[in-house]
């Protein structure tokens, strides 16, 4: 039965709403990405009903924005069990699990077939804009875990619903919310006002529109991850072609360059990722980027000419640029869960229970041990962030970090608690941390066959709350 249903049902004789019975109703997943949609496929597995509230126009809209990169991940790591149980009986076949995809061919060959298997279990265009207890605000305590969760959302056309559910799982992400420029945490002066220079993605360079904002440009690269290694590699690419010629980077660190600040390397058990970080060295050493160290930018002014000039906190002033990419991570909307009662960890926004184990001061992704509904419940019972947002501000999330979550918190839902507290993961032991891959050097992206003492694969099955031993690689 979904939701709608349910709220039809949730009327009397004079046409009042009124709460049905909490098992009758669907559990809503909010996000149709890789996590949200695993989410459902494991509800369905256990015979309950999931509702998806998607905000998009198509399934794994997030990931659709960033088609043109590839994952250092491959196909086998980035299909869910539960899904793919979900997708065999339409003849669906997992490509080559030794490949790497881009984002388009994982929207498009995995999420997409995944949403059209569930069919009106998913709702496009419609966006969660508050969450609460029926009848209860933040404020009241009386009977309030025996309340149905009520879900306000808004669609496309206008109208608005009221949907009830019996749980609600937030796998809506992070990438609406981008991290400013500003080297505080808040946007920079001006950040706003120059807001038609400044983008807070990797432009797709094969795009003719976008590639012509670029092309023969002075452009600001303000981070230090993935992503940034990203545009600086293909900044230098495009600075290479003919249409491309003078296109110059700058990019700007907040911190000062070391031997960790391009990545592992040829050292790197994961080949696309070292490949990237061995790119964007190259990039500044053939002379295609400039690196500014130490510079948290404090403002942004136009100059007469228009372009921008970024200024930093200890006072210097850089070159004009034409454009600014700023890749410097993301952060959870939480505003429409201001009703909740949430525990979370005050400098990473993310469960308290899971905070420790992801505070990217202490642990790489690699070091991050299989966690589950335990680490992420919250004092409102019922309600979990799983996915990318249930790191909060913390980087190097993992698909299948987010596909055994939903699996233990379903289980949980379902009342299965044995399998519940029982995390299994499988995964090298360096990590496999999604993120921007070199989409047009293939050969980066092969495995390696003497990957060294970690590149095989490992079970971790643990009880939750023990941390796996550490291998010693």
């Amino acid at each position: 039965m979904l939701a709608a249903q349910a709220i039809d049902r949730c009327r009397n004789t004079q046409g009042v709403a009124v709460k049905p019975a909490t098992t009758e109703l669907p559990v809503v997943v909010i996000g149709a990405g890789p996590a949200g949609l695993a989410a459902a496929a494991n509800l369905v597995d256990r015979g309950i009903t999931p509702l998806v509230l998607e905000a998009g126009t198509a399934a794994g809209a997030t990931v659709r924005d960033w088609s043109h990169v590839r994952l250092f991940s491959t196909w086998g790591e980035v299909v869910d069990p539960a899904a793919e149980k979900l997708l065999a009986p339409t003849g669906w076949t997992r490509p080559d699990p030794a490949t790497y995809p881009s984002g388009g061919d994982w929207a498009e060959r995995y999420l997409q077939p995944l949403a059209d298997v569930l069919g009106d279990r998913v709702r496009l265009g419609a966006t969660v804009t508050g969450v609460s207890r029926a009848g209860r605000d933040r404020i009241v305590d009386a009977d309030r875990e025996t309340q149905p969760f009520v879900v306000h959302v808004a669609y496309a056309d206008g109208a608005e619903e009221r949907i009830f559910a019996r749980a609600v799982i937030d796998a809506s992400g992070t990438w609406t919310t981008p991290s400013p420029a500003g080297g505080s945490g808040l946007p920079a002066l001006g950040e706003k006002a120059a807001a038609d220079r400044i983008t807070y993605r990797v432009p797709d360079l094969k795009d003719p529109a976008v590639r012509a904002r670029y092309a023969g440009k002075r452009t600001a690269v303000i981070g230090s991850g993935a992503s940034a290694f990203t545009a600086l590699a293909h900044l230098a690419d495009l600075a290479k072609t003919q249409d491309g010629a003078g296109t110059k980077a700058v990019w700007i660190l907040r911190r000062g360059i070391s031997g960790s600040t391009f990545g592992g390397g040829e050292a790197d058990q994961l080949p696309a990722r070292g490949a990237l970080g061995l790119t964007a060295k190259a990039a500044v050493d053939d002379g295609y980027a400039d690196a500014v160290t130490g510079f948290r930018t404090e403002a942004i002014e136009r100059d007469s000419d228009g372009r921008l000039v970024l200024t930093g906190e200890d006072g210097r002033r850089l070159q004009p640029v034409d454009e600014v990419i700023v890749l410097t991570g993301f952060r959870p909307d939480l505003s429409f869960l201001s009703e909740v009662r949430l525990n979370l960890d005050e400098r990473l926004q993310a469960p308290v229970e899971l905070a420790p184990l992801i505070d990217p001061n202490q642990h790489s992704c690699g070091t991050v041990y299989p966690h589950g509904h335990r680490e992420l419940s919250h004092p409102e019972q019922g309600i979990y962030l799983v996915g990318m947002k249930s790191y909060g501000r913390a980087p190097t999330f993992l698909a299948m970090t987010g596909y055994e979550q939903v699996r233990s918190v379903v289980a949980a839902i379902a009342g299965d608690l044995d399998s519940a507290d029982r995390v299994e993961l499988t995964l090298p032991e360096t990590g496999v941390c999604g993120g921007a891959g070199l989409f047009d050097a293939p050969d980066a992206a092969q495995g390696s066959e003497d990957a060294g003492c970690c590149g095989a694969p490992t079970t971790l099955q643990i009880g939750i709350g023990a941390p796996a031993a550490s291998s010693g690689c």
